[in-house]
């Protein structure tokens, strides 16, 4: 079994991506279809995960705070393709890069940080591979929001169905409502 892997929702077109906000962030981001500063902030930098139970993880099934609100954000592939293309890992590799300077150098200038952390399972433990999540920053943010974004949706309640699922034992019955993911190519 591959260490990394990226499974995600996806078609021809786009992908699905989730993050966590505050009820403000959430309900500007719908409203709009993108995110508008204020109250989001373009300056810092923002995670997309394509994972839903690794986000159900960052987020405690929203319930953490500043992270009560679940979006479900279909970017476009051409996007998600450039920021694979222009990305760095936020950690050293001597596999992949020839120095620690070499390293330091291209994530000081890179706009996406690329994070692998270990999948979760819906009891929201650790599985024997890493999924993506990737880190926006100055332009990477600027084509998020001004191109890629085809939809956001809020999945809160959704999220919480299948959490309530979960804490009832009804693992079948919240495991079949689980997005429909598969390794992305």
């Amino acid at each position: 079994m591959k260490e990394q892997i990226i499974r995600a929702v996806y078609d021809n077109d786009t992908i699905t991506v989730y993050q966590a906000f505050n009820k403000d962030i959430a309900e500007s981001a719908v409203s709009n279809q993108t995110f508008i500063s204020p109250p989001f902030k373009k300056e810092r930098m923002t995670w997309i995960k394509p994972s839903f139970l690794w986000m159900m993880y960052r987020s405690g099934w929203a319930t953490k705070e500043n992270q009560e609100n679940i979006l479900a954000i279909k970017i476009k592939r051409s996007g998600f393709e450039w920021v694979l293309k222009n990305s760095c890992l936020s950690h050293f590799d001597n596999n992949i890069y020839k120095s620690h300077e070499d390293w330091k150098e291209i994530l000081n200038s890179s706009p996406v940080r690329i994070q692998w952390d270990p999948e979760k399972d819906i009891f929201l433990k650790s599985l024997n591979y890493r999924s993506i999540q990737i880190g926006l920053s100055g332009i990477a943010v600027e084509k998020y929001i001004a191109d890629w974004i085809v939809s956001i949706d809020n999945i809160t309640e959704y999220c919480k169905q299948i959490h309530q699922l979960v804490k009832e034992g009804k693992i079948n019955q919240a495991t079949i409502m689980l997005p429909d993911e598969k390794e992305y190519n």
